[in-house]
């Protein structure tokens, strides 16, 4: 009894100096006579310090530090490679996360498999599935390997049991919401439950140097799930990204103590696993012989990645006050300024009465203003029923004024489509280095970049020309 007395005696406690009504937690407003800013603190305990305790490494000059212990082993999946700067170093922890179906368990059962080894095993604690449901993916994408060991647990400490009997160079645990701890009250996946697990495993894998790769769930806004503590804890932090109705998936780099955040892994989905896409362009693009009325080609960085992506419009006559606008895989307002531009500044008036229906082809999503000049053009040329030049590509951000600004790349992206045959480009002024053997026309403002559009088919010609006369 009197330990609890002296406890609560320790414990801050808080008091309006208005009214004298206290509190044992601070508010903004004091509910008794409701005023605003009047609770302080009073009664703080005393301040206690540590006293200096056993140092248990001695500190070295840094040059004397052993570096070889942090050298990054390979995966065995070489796009995830790339991402986490040439593959898992001992003792990181990797946070990965995505939306529910996107793929993450096929992927990290792959790897798990790909880089299971006698001298380093592997261990796949599963907490949502049974070990047969695990097995049967397995078989599915054949990802069966000797030493790679699969366990059912949704309790701590039989995990860490586990980690003691298979020893494993590799730890994947799907996921880290499911799993909890009995000394620590909350449900799974609660804040205390997941900072408990998640700083457990953290310490074993620094103490054995073991790498591990966490599942994490994801909000509906598509944030990390849980406290935002976890992010700071592990070393990386991978986002799996990807449309369900699509075969291409994108794991991007947010945080990465031992490599470029930069970076990003292509890979595609279908019915046999998950594989790695070194030259993803193809999926951007549809392949024809002759060119149609409506499409532009773009190209896009993913992280570091020239991406080669098509844009494609739609304009027909509407039957409402208010036409509809409809993108798929592209920013719906960057879209409207792009309208609002063309009307105003390249002079089309037909798109205000008109249904324009704006995609991309593969599912990938252009949000960067280098996709604005694509977007222009694919949609003059929808108005206009005129087919740009074949083997076109278009690069720029278009600004209110009509202007082609600058963006940065340029160079990366030219020379990925000069090696995917693409002869003709549209860029903003002072291009840099070009590919040899590649045309490339500068041009300062939407009147320029229009003139491409052949003039004989022109339907909604732009009067940019006439004006000026």
């Amino acid at each position: 009894m009197a330990a609890r007395t002296k406890s609560t005696k320790d414990r801050p406690s808080y008091r309006c100096t208005e009214c004298g009504w206290q509190t044992a937690k601070w508010l903004g407003r004091c509910p008794e006579c409701q005023a605003w800013g009047t609770v302080e603190e009073y009664g703080t305990p005393a301040v206690r310090t540590t006293a200096p305790g056993r140092v248990t490494t001695s500190a070295l000059p840094i040059g004397q530090v052993d570096g070889r212990q942090a050298t990054a082993r390979p995966t065995g999946v070489p796009e995830l490679d790339r991402v986490l700067g040439g593959g898992l170093v001992p003792g990181a922890v990797v946070l990965v996360a995505g939306e529910p179906g996107v793929g993450k368990s096929t992927l990290l059962l792959d790897v798990a498999a790909k880089s299971a080894s006698a001298e380093h095993p592997t261990l796949y604690v599963t907490g949502e599935e049974s070990a047969s449901q695990v097995r049967l993916r397995a078989d599915r994408i054949d990802a069966l390997h000797d030493h790679l060991y699969l366990a059912a647990e949704t309790d701590l400490a039989a995990v860490l049991g586990h980690l003691d009997a298979v020893k494993p160079g590799l730890l994947i645990l799907d996921s880290v919401q499911t799993v909890a701890s009995p000394e620590i009250d909350g449900a799974p996946g609660g804040m205390a439950q997941v900072r408990e697990v998640a700083g457990a495993l953290i310490r074993a894998s620094k103490d054995r140097g073991m790498a591990t790769l966490l599942v994490g769930h994801v909000t509906k806004d598509g944030a990390i799930a849980g406290p935002r503590l976890l992010e700071h804890l592990v070393d990386v932090v991978l986002h799996f990204e990807g449309d369900r109705h699509a075969r291409l998936r994108l794991v991007r780099g947010v945080k990465n103590r031992y490599g470029a955040t930069d970076e990003v892994g292509c890979f595609e989905l279908h019915d046999e696993g998950i594989t790695g896409l070194a030259d993803p362009s193809g999926l951007f693009l549809t392949r024809r012989d002759e060119p149609v009325p409506g499409t532009c080609l773009t190209v896009t960085l993913e992280g570091r990645r020239p991406l080669v992506a098509e844009v494609q419009s739609l304009t027909v006559d509407s039957q409402l006050p208010s036409p509809r606008r409809t993108t798929s895989g592209l920013e719906t307002s960057r879209v409207s300024m792009v309208l609002a531009v063309l009307e105003q500044r390249g002079r089309i008036a037909a798109l205000g009465k008109r249904d324009i229906y704006s995609a991309t082809v593969g599912g990938v999503k252009l949000s960067e203003p280098a996709a604005d000049l694509a977007i222009a053009l694919a949609l003059a040329s929808a108005a206009s029923d005129t087919p740009l030049p074949k083997n076109l590509v278009a690069i720029g951000e278009v600004g209110l004024a009509g202007e082609v600004r600058r963006v940065t790349g340029v160079q990366r992206r030219l020379a990925e489509a000069h090696r995917l045959g693409f002869t003709h480009a549209l860029v903003p002024s002072d291009p840099g280095k070009v590919p040899p053997g590649m045309k490339v026309l500068e041009v300062a403002d939407m009147g320029d970049a229009l003139r491409v559009l052949p003039r004989s088919r022109r339907r909604d010609a732009p009067r940019d020309d006439e004006d000026r006369r």
